[in-house]
């Protein structure tokens, strides 16, 4: 589609939009749909809920409208929406509270909060988002304001909604002038939120107290139309263009809300418990907004050290954002911001974000006092892989262990600036992991506020991060190597499994050479075993686990495979690997390889390149990195 047609259909779809009717038409509006005339904070709810709620078998419940932008805080993001948005939603007192996000450097508050606010312009685009203002208002009023208290009781329960709040003074002005009371005359029009256009969604940050206006916030006299309308009390004469006025209907953010100055926030405390606030020399103005502000934890610290906050913080849910604390998570989040960069034609080797990852969230836990966990078993436990020897209440214990784990380490700001900094190399085709664990060591030389004992622990961390792209090089080197070798593989695979049924069944096996009943052989047995843990009081249940599965798969007509159980995959691979480890060595470290080697060196390399994501330069760079692992 070309882009005049792009165009055309676009302005189509904006007129699509628009709508404009009387009262009248808005209460049968109302009649037919009464979540037209929800709350802000229903609006909010709503929205999240219309992409889509999961529950897990653990009862915890996934909110798929945050999946693509914020990763790793699903507790945090479930408490938020069941603890304020839900709640708010149905009318609990939470609703009169201010949202306050508190959480280390960048660890996501802003995210979350532009994405709710980009959700909502989407979301009263849509049919099922659809919301209506009086015409002409400044504040986007519900036009059910217009309804008289005498009358609001019977509609309420005939309509099945909840109307709360008066008109603004310059629609009541527009009512008496202009319609002579006449309600039902009164246009009503749909709209779309929209930050840019300041319709429903409004953003207030700090600056210097003695500059910025209170104005900015609840709108201001027009001198210049004082002289037409004779009085600072004519709404003709008012600007209604404050952010808590254009922010009406849907939400206003708070940016770095305990910066500002006291006289900001004292304006907050009617317009959170009573729906209203101060402006110009009017009565109160009602508003109907969520209010969303975030902060760090040593500026809460301060301000509730303050006691002269305590009437605002009473009126305060506070949610705790920390970091993420899954390694797999904060993939993801390296992956989302180098994709929004203009590298791309910079590959990234496998395992180089991952190995960053390692490091960050290393950096965040705590240690545990539960014995025999160290870090890294509770870093893979948080990150859903099994640990021999721990299970699922375990996991649940070490969650329950610090309140406040994640609130602080390192940020992944330094980090994805790290990876920028490897990434913008012109040397390179392509950077691994141990480019980027240099540039993050690099930085630790160049940041000035990281004492001594601090860079000892994070180098630590680096280290680690290090010894475990190790072992996930090898293995990745040992699954290629393996492949070349399905045949062994699958032979290995069958001895075994011949073994194990004998040994459980309590039987003989034949020698193939001499014919003779012999012992299942408990030796080449352990030996597949050992690879990964294993134990010599383990065993038996390993192998009845195995005979179980290979039932299961015989009922379905299925055929068990070497890969059909994931940790007897494992145990052979690696079994083959340690029989074939001398001619990786070679092959890998060897300067002038011969035929042979060569022909092997460009397989590997090929299934490094098919299959695992690696390209020509790290995939070379990797074989010649474990050939020194190898030889060390």
């Amino acid at each position: 589609m070309d882009i005049v047609s792009r165009l055309s259909a676009f302005r189509t779809q904006e007129q699509s939009l628009a709508w404009q009717g009387t009262f009248l038409d808005y209460i049968e509006i109302v009649r037919r749909k009464p979540r037209v005339a929800c709350s802000a904070h229903s609006r909010i709810y709503n929205m999240i809920a219309s992409y889509g709620i999961t529950t897990r078998e653990d009862g915890s419940k996934m909110y798929h409208f945050f999946d693509n932008e914020i990763f790793g805080l699903d507790d945090a993001i479930e408490r938020l929406v069941e603890e304020y948005f839900h709640s708010a939603a149905r009318r609990l007192d939470v609703r009169k509270r201010i949202l306050l996000l508190m959480g280390p450097v960048s660890g996501g508050k802003s995210t979350l909060v532009t994405i709710i606010k980009r959700g909502l312009e989407v979301y009263t685009r849509t049919e099922e988002g659809a919301l209506y203002a009086i015409a002409g208002c400044p504040m986007h009023e519900e036009p059910l304001h217009l309804l008289p208290y005498e009358l609001r009781a019977d509609l309420e329960s005939e309509l099945h909604v909840k109307i709360e709040g008066n008109l603004c003074p310059h629609c009541r002005m527009r009512i008496a002038n202009e319609f002579d009371g006449r309600i039902e005359k009164v246009p009503v029009e749909r709209i779309v939120f929209s930050e840019d256009e300041r319709v429903g969604i409004g953003t207030f940050s700090p600056s210097d107290p003695k500059s910025q206006d209170i104005a900015d916030l609840t709108g201001s006299i027009d001198f210049s139309t004082i002289s037409e309308f004779g009085s600072e009390s004519d709404p003709r004469a008012y600007r209604f263009d404050g952010e808590l006025n254009k922010a009406n209907r849907g939400i206003m953010e708070f940016q770095e809300m305990l910066k500002c100055d006291e006289k900001f926030l004292w304006h907050l405390l009617s317009l959170t418990q009573e729906g209203n606030f101060k402006a110009g020399r009017f009565a109160l103005i009602s508003a109907d907004e969520m209010i969303i502000a975030h902060t760090n934890e040593t500026e809460y610290r301060n301000f509730i050290g303050n006691k002269k906050n305590e009437a605002l913080q009473s009126r305060m849910i506070v949610m705790p954002i920390p970091y993420n604390l899954r390694v797999s998570e904060e993939v993801k989040i390296y992956g989302k911001l180098v994709k929004q960069s203009d590298l791309q034609d910079i590959h990234i080797a496998p395992h180089a974000l991952r190995t960053a990852s390692i490091f960050s969230i290393l950096t965040r836990l705590r240690e545990s006092k539960k014995q025999g966990v160290d870090l890294v078993k509770k870093m893979n436990m948080y990150d859903g892989q099994s640990v021999e020897g721990f299970k699922e209440k375990d996991l649940k214990e070490l969650r329950m262990e610090y309140q406040d784990e994640g609130m602080s380490g390192v940020d992944p700001r330094y980090v994805i600036n790290r990876i920028s900094s490897a990434l913008i190399r012109r040397d390179t085709p392509c950077i691994n992991a141990l480019d980027v664990l240099r540039a993050i060591k690099e930085g630790l030389d160049q940041h000035a506020s990281i004492g001594k004992e601090e860079r000892e622990k994070l180098l630590n961390f680096i280290a680690t991060a290090r010894r475990e792209y190790d072992e996930a090089a090898k293995r990745e080197v040992q699954k290629a190597f393996v492949y070349s070798y399905e045949e062994s593989a699958k032979t290995l695979l069958e001895n075994y499994l011949d073994n194990v049924e004998a040994y459980c069944s309590w039987q003989k096996l034949k020698d193939p050479i001499t014919g003779e009943d012999v012992d299942p052989d408990e030796k080449l047995m352990r030996s597949i075993e050992e690879q990964i843990g294993i134990s010599e009081n383990a065993k038996k249940a390993f192998r009845e686990e195995i005979l179980i599965r290979i039932s299961t798969y015989a009922r379905k007509g299925k055929k068990f495979e070497y890969n059909s159980h994931e940790r007897l995959r494992e145990a052979i691979e690696k079994k083959l690997f340690v029989d074939l480890k001398d001619v990786v060595k070679i092959t890998t470290s060897t300067k002038t390889p011969d035929a042979t080697h060569l022909k092997k060196i460009n397989e590997v390399t090929a299934r490094l390149i098919d299959e695992h994501g690696y390209c020509v330069h790290c995939a070379n760079e990797l074989l010649r990195y474990i050939g020194s692992l190898l030889n060390r």
